[in-house]
Protein backbone atom coordinates (compact mmCIF):
# COMPACT_ATOMS: atom_id res chain seq x y z
CA UNK A 1 0.00 0.00 0.00
CA UNK A 2 1.04 3.37 -0.58
CA UNK A 3 2.64 5.75 2.26
CA UNK A 4 -0.51 8.60 1.67
CA UNK A 5 -2.61 5.35 2.84
CA UNK A 6 -1.15 5.98 6.21
CA UNK A 7 -0.45 9.13 7.02
CA UNK A 8 -4.18 10.51 5.69
CA UNK A 9 -5.51 11.95 8.70
CA UNK A 10 -8.82 11.05 9.13
CA UNK A 11 -11.64 14.11 8.61
CA UNK A 12 -14.09 14.04 11.32
CA UNK A 13 -16.06 16.94 10.33
CA UNK A 14 -17.28 15.04 7.56
CA UNK A 15 -17.41 11.90 9.07
CA UNK A 16 -19.78 13.67 11.59
CA UNK A 17 -21.74 15.24 8.36
CA UNK A 18 -21.74 11.73 7.02
CA UNK A 19 -22.90 10.31 9.61
CA UNK A 20 -25.94 12.48 9.43
CA UNK A 21 -26.86 11.09 6.36
CA UNK A 22 -27.66 7.75 7.53
CA UNK A 23 -31.25 6.91 9.02
CA UNK A 24 -30.85 9.58 11.65
CA UNK A 25 -32.50 11.02 13.47
CA UNK A 26 -34.48 8.59 14.99
CA UNK A 27 -36.80 7.31 18.04
CA UNK A 28 -37.23 3.48 18.97
CA UNK A 29 -39.62 2.30 20.93
CA UNK A 30 -37.94 -0.68 23.63
CA UNK A 31 -40.35 -3.64 24.35
CA UNK A 32 -38.61 -5.82 26.82
CA UNK A 33 -38.50 -4.56 30.28
CA UNK A 34 -35.02 -5.44 31.04
CA UNK A 35 -34.32 -2.94 28.10
CA UNK A 36 -36.60 -0.24 29.56
CA UNK A 37 -34.84 -0.70 32.82
CA UNK A 38 -31.35 -0.95 31.02
CA UNK A 39 -32.00 2.22 29.30
CA UNK A 40 -34.67 4.34 31.77
CA UNK A 41 -37.36 4.70 29.72
CA UNK A 42 -39.37 3.13 26.96
CA UNK A 43 -38.90 5.59 24.21
CA UNK A 44 -35.43 6.20 23.22
CA UNK A 45 -34.20 9.10 21.29
CA UNK A 46 -31.11 8.42 18.95
CA UNK A 47 -29.34 11.80 17.70
CA UNK A 48 -27.50 12.26 14.42
CA UNK A 49 -23.90 13.19 14.71
CA UNK A 50 -24.21 16.67 13.75
CA UNK A 51 -26.98 17.33 16.20
CA UNK A 52 -24.47 16.32 19.49
CA UNK A 53 -21.76 18.72 18.03
CA UNK A 54 -23.92 21.72 17.54
CA UNK A 55 -25.25 21.21 20.68
CA UNK A 56 -21.45 21.02 22.20
CA UNK A 57 -20.12 24.41 20.20
CA UNK A 58 -23.03 26.31 21.85
CA UNK A 59 -21.38 25.50 25.35
CA UNK A 60 -19.78 29.45 25.81
CA UNK A 61 -16.79 30.05 27.70
CA UNK A 62 -17.07 29.43 31.34
CA UNK A 63 -19.38 27.40 31.18
CA UNK A 64 -19.94 23.29 31.01
CA UNK A 65 -22.34 20.81 29.89
CA UNK A 66 -22.32 16.86 30.65
CA UNK A 67 -23.29 14.25 28.06
CA UNK A 68 -26.30 13.98 30.27
CA UNK A 69 -27.56 17.52 30.11
CA UNK A 70 -27.26 16.50 26.10
CA UNK A 71 -29.07 13.42 26.00
CA UNK A 72 -31.70 15.22 28.08
CA UNK A 73 -31.81 17.97 25.73
CA UNK A 74 -31.73 15.64 22.78
CA UNK A 75 -34.70 13.65 24.26
CA UNK A 76 -36.69 16.51 25.27
CA UNK A 77 -36.25 17.55 21.60
CA UNK A 78 -37.92 13.97 20.36
CA UNK A 79 -40.71 14.12 23.14
CA UNK A 80 -38.56 10.67 23.75
CA UNK A 81 -38.11 9.53 27.61
CA UNK A 82 -34.87 9.29 26.99
CA UNK A 83 -31.63 10.23 24.91
CA UNK A 84 -29.57 7.43 23.87
CA UNK A 85 -26.20 7.03 26.39
CA UNK A 86 -24.12 5.42 23.94
CA UNK A 87 -24.45 7.31 20.63
CA UNK A 88 -24.50 10.39 22.26
CA UNK A 89 -21.11 9.47 24.22
CA UNK A 90 -19.79 8.53 20.64
CA UNK A 91 -20.76 11.51 18.68
CA UNK A 92 -19.04 13.77 21.74
CA UNK A 93 -15.84 11.87 21.28
CA UNK A 94 -16.23 12.45 17.52
CA UNK A 95 -17.07 16.18 18.19
CA UNK A 96 -14.28 16.29 20.37
CA UNK A 97 -11.75 15.10 17.45
CA UNK A 98 -13.40 17.58 14.48
CA UNK A 99 -12.63 20.21 17.48
CA UNK A 100 -9.42 19.67 17.17
CA UNK A 101 -9.57 19.08 13.28
CA UNK A 102 -10.62 22.76 13.40
CA UNK A 103 -7.63 24.29 15.48
CA UNK A 104 -5.36 22.38 13.44
CA UNK A 105 -6.65 24.19 10.20
CA UNK A 106 -6.57 27.11 11.87
CA UNK A 107 -9.78 27.97 12.78
CA UNK A 108 -10.25 30.69 15.47
CA UNK A 109 -13.66 29.51 16.52
CA UNK A 110 -13.24 25.89 17.72
CA UNK A 111 -15.77 23.27 19.37
CA UNK A 112 -15.13 23.90 23.03
CA UNK A 113 -14.96 20.19 23.48
CA UNK A 114 -13.10 20.28 26.80
CA UNK A 115 -16.26 21.77 28.35
CA UNK A 116 -18.00 18.60 27.79
CA UNK A 117 -17.53 16.26 31.08
CA UNK A 118 -18.49 12.93 31.51
CA UNK A 119 -21.44 12.56 34.56
CA UNK A 120 -20.37 13.76 37.84
CA UNK A 121 -18.16 16.07 36.31
CA UNK A 122 -15.58 13.90 35.42
CA UNK A 123 -13.33 14.76 32.65
CA UNK A 124 -13.58 12.20 29.50
CA UNK A 125 -9.85 10.90 29.02
CA UNK A 126 -10.68 9.74 25.11
CA UNK A 127 -10.84 13.32 23.96
CA UNK A 128 -7.86 14.34 22.26
CA UNK A 129 -5.53 16.53 23.72
CA UNK A 130 -5.16 14.73 26.64
CA UNK A 131 -6.65 15.25 30.43
CA UNK A 132 -4.06 17.62 31.26
CA UNK A 133 -4.27 20.03 28.99
CA UNK A 134 -7.85 19.73 29.30
CA UNK A 135 -7.57 20.34 32.66
CA UNK A 136 -5.30 23.85 31.92
CA UNK A 137 -7.87 25.07 29.67
CA UNK A 138 -10.43 24.78 31.89
CA UNK A 139 -8.64 26.11 34.96
CA UNK A 140 -7.72 29.05 32.11
CA UNK A 141 -11.48 29.32 32.41
CA UNK A 142 -12.20 29.99 36.17
CA UNK A 143 -13.33 26.50 37.23
CA UNK A 144 -11.26 24.55 39.72
CA UNK A 145 -9.81 20.83 38.52
CA UNK A 146 -9.07 18.02 40.96
CA UNK A 147 -7.90 14.68 40.96
CA UNK A 148 -9.95 12.38 42.43
CA UNK A 149 -8.08 8.57 41.98
CA UNK A 150 -7.76 8.45 38.10
CA UNK A 151 -10.08 11.28 37.19
CA UNK A 152 -9.75 14.63 36.47
CA UNK A 153 -13.01 16.33 38.18
CA UNK A 154 -14.35 19.78 37.67
CA UNK A 155 -15.33 21.37 41.53
CA UNK A 156 -18.66 22.22 42.14
CA UNK A 157 -19.34 21.98 38.61
CA UNK A 158 -23.34 21.83 38.50
CA UNK A 159 -22.89 25.90 39.48
CA UNK A 160 -21.55 26.51 36.00
CA UNK A 161 -24.02 24.11 33.67
CA UNK A 162 -24.85 25.69 30.52
CA UNK A 163 -28.95 25.81 29.68
CA UNK A 164 -29.37 25.34 26.36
Amino acid sequence: MSEKYWTKKKDWIQKIKDGSKKDLPKVVEIKDEKGVKRWGGKTLAIPAPVEVWEIMKKVPKGKLITTNEIRQKIAKKYKAEVGCPLTCGIFSWMAAYAGEQEREEGKKNVTPYWRTLKSGGILNPKYPCGLLKMKKMLEAEGHKVVKKGKNYIVLDFEKKLVRI
